[in-house]
Parts: structure tokens; sequence; C-alpha cells
């Protein structure tokens, strides 16, 4: 497998569990927006992080990792980083965007797991495709949301960008949506047929998810996402 040497551009505090890394890779990286690097610690120790950008001119990677004391292989991560350079993979993954998939775009991301669906929802907008994408975003509180506003702003340009914001605990004026992320897809859409959904997030949420969206009518082919091959 491929080593890439990256120099570490840059280490951004989003929230107080979340950095966004920028990564300079020393060669040409190309990849599919919805996609991940494994960074390399050891020989036999790799660990995965989608890629937060669709490609960009300049060959960088950016990465929004979440590390807490209950996330530790995370923190050992960003302190590697700190040493100003990092091995990482070549780009895997087989849950990317269908550039030629007519159906409107669903993109469920839960936490951490908005990286993948920001690399697939820059690359869909950017392109010149006309299909319409709606991003269902849940997090703990509004205060993890930490591109909130700047998607609120999104949806307000681009007529065919929708944004839904789902917070697991609500403060009392909030006025949106409440619980898990995924339920608030199957209260929007009593039929998925028509549609293609891309997942990420915790397993165990994307297994419920899965259930409950084939139990509204998503067809089996229009379902992507990296947790499937293993759940």
């Amino acid at each position: 497998m491929t080593e890439i040497l990256c120099q570490v551009e840059s280490m951004e505090p989003l929230t107080p569990t979340v950095t966004a890394v920028t990564l300079r890779p020393s060669v040409e990286v190309n990849f599919h927006p919805g996609q991940y690097i494994e960074v390399i610690m050891a020989e036999n120790d790799r660990r995965a992080f989608s890629i937060a950008n669709a490609q960009r001119t300049d060959n960088k990677i950016e990465l929004h990792i979440g590390a807490s004391e209950q996330e530790t292989r995370s923190l050992e991560v960003l302190e590697r980083m700190k040493e100003g350079e990092i091995f990482i993979s070549s780009p895997k993954g087989e849950a990317y965007l269908r550039r030629e998939d007519p159906n409107p775009m669903i993109l469920v991301a839960g936490g951490t797991g908005y990286s993948y669906a920001r690399s697939i929802l820059n690359a869909a907008l950017e392109g010149a495709s006309n299909v319409n994408v709606t991003l269902y975003w849940g997090t703990r509180s509004l205060n993890d949301m930490y591109e909130y506003q700047l998607l609120s702003d999104l949806a307000l340009e681009n007529e065919r960008f929708t944004f839904i914001p789902v917070v697991e605990n609500a403060e009392v004026d909030w006025v949106g949506k409440t619980g898990w992320v995924h339920k608030a897809v199957v209260a929007d859409h009593q039929d998925l047929k028509a549609f293609s959904i891309y997942v990420a997030g915790r397993f165990d949420m994307a297994k419920v998810a899965r259930d409950d969206f084939y139990t509204q009518g998503l067809l089996a082919e229009n379902l992507v996402g990296d947790a499937y091959a293993f759940i």
C-alpha cells in the first residue's frame, strides 16, 4: 500500500472536541468525494478519517478529527501530528459520490460523520448536476454543530441545497428538529424509493437507519455508507 508523507500545515479547534487538520501531501493525491485516508501510526496501526473537502487545486487534504478522553485513539493521532508531519495511506473506500446518479440526494451525518457528508456536498454543489441535495446533520447540541451558520447561509444561497440540523439536547429556544438524526429523515419522507441516501456516523446508528429507511421504501442499491461493508 502506498504511504504518502504529509506536512501538517495547520491544526485549528472547531469545538472543544473537534480539530480541523490541513495536510499538504508530498505528492499529488486524487480521490473521490466521500473517500477516507488512514493515518499510519505504526506498521500495523492505521486509523481511518474521512476527507472533509472535495478535490482542491492546491492538493491539500482537510480532516475533522473528533478527540476526547473517550476517544483516546484520535487524541494520539493529534499528538503525533503536532510533530509537523505524518504518513497517510492513499484514499480508500467505495462509499463515494455517484456523479451520474439522477436521484435527489439525502446526506445523513452523525457528529463528525459530517466530514464525509461535507466532501460529497461540496463536490455535488460545485458540479454540473442539477440534483437536489439535503443534509441532515445530527449533534448532541447546537454548539457541536460547528458549521451551522455556514450551512444555513449556503442553503439560502443555493436553491438545490437544503440543510436540516437535528440536535439531541435542545435548548429551550430551539425550534428545529430534535432526537436521532435518521428519525428526522423518516419523519420528513414517507416514501424514500426515489432517493439516494449517504450515511456516516456510528455503526449502531447506521444499522438502525438502514432498517428504518428500508421500511420507508428505500432501495438497497441506493443506500451508501462505509459502515455497510461491516454491518
